[in-house]
């Protein structure tokens, strides 16, 4: 079975309030977008290993064993006996980038498991397994434009359409460690109701939809925030960093063909979205 699990951004992000828990509340609406990997998931003859898995593309740190995908197929398998499986797994989506691209292999992981072998998970079973293994891993289940809040696994869907926009993903060559992004942090309630704004036109984002990570990341790597100042030079109508970064996305109202030749020493994906 061949998968396609799909990347997310981020639109607003508002941090607002430290729970007791250690965790975050925070505020922010996901956004699927058409950046996605290949996930290939197939029985596997041998029976003497319980997992092959091979990977391509973007190259993943760590070792097997805390792959998101190889954490779902383990615990599916020793709650339901599964046989041996061979994954194939490229990686388009940048790591690390604030795009939710392990988290939504995760989520395929888990449709492709239970299609192939017939586990039958409902949708909102799979939704609460998933929160185990990350808070937006539950998105990708849906995978439709959300109002999230909680730790961000509190889901809502919004009618919100990018249809037409032209979207911009531009990653710099740096790494945002999770504690960097919340080291500058001070929790406070979101500046507007962001369901409704979100639902206003694009060009009155920039007035109150913000990013609270970038508070604390810019000032540590101010690439990150030439490359959204540059975004709106080009005639980006909003621009923002995506979850905790290092990704910076722009929507323009024309196609901005220069955005590779302008970001030539950073990873560029660029579409103009149909859904």
């Amino acid at each position: 079975m061949l998968l396609l699990p799909n990347a997310k951004i981020n639109i607003g992000l508002f941090v607002t309030e430290k729970r007791p828990d250690g965790y975050h509340n925070l505020e922010t609406v996901f956004y699927p977008i058409p950046l996605r990997d290949n996930l290939e998931i197939k029985r596997l003859e041998k029976e003497d290993v319980p997992y092959l898995l091979q990977t391509a593309g973007h190259k993943i740190e760590g070792v097997p064993e805390d792959n998101l995908i190889i954490k779902v197929y383990r615990d599916l398998q020793a709650e339901f006996k599964l046989p041996p499986v061979e994954i194939y797994l490229y990686k388009n989506i940048p790591m690390g980038a604030g795009l939710g691209g392990g988290s939504s292999d995760a989520a395929a992981m888990m449709r492709g498991l239970n299609e192939i072998f017939g586990l039958n998970l409902t949708d909102d079973e799979m939704v609460s397994r998933l929160a185990g293994y990350g808070a937006d891993c539950a998105f990708f289940v849906h995978n439709r434009p959300a109002h999230a809040t909680g730790i961000g696994n509190v889901l809502s869907p919004i009618a919100l359409t990018l249809k037409g926009w032209t979207l911009v993903l531009v990653k710099p060559d740096i790494f945002i460690s999770t504690k960097l992004a919340y080291s500058g942090i001070i929790p406070r309630p979101a500046p507007c109701r962001l369901p409704e704004v979100v639902l206003r036109n694009v060009e009155t984002w920039r007035e109150c939809i913000h990013n609270d990570f970038e508070a604390s990341v810019f000032p540590q790597y101010p690439a990150i925030a030439a490359i959204k100042e540059t975004l709106y030079d080009m005639g980006a109508s909003y621009a923002a960093m995506s979850g905790s970064g290092s990704t910076v996305f722009g929507l323009f109202k024309h196609s901005c063909e220069e955005a590779e030749r302008v970001f030539h020493d950073c990873y560029v994906f660029r579409k103009t979205l149909s859904v």
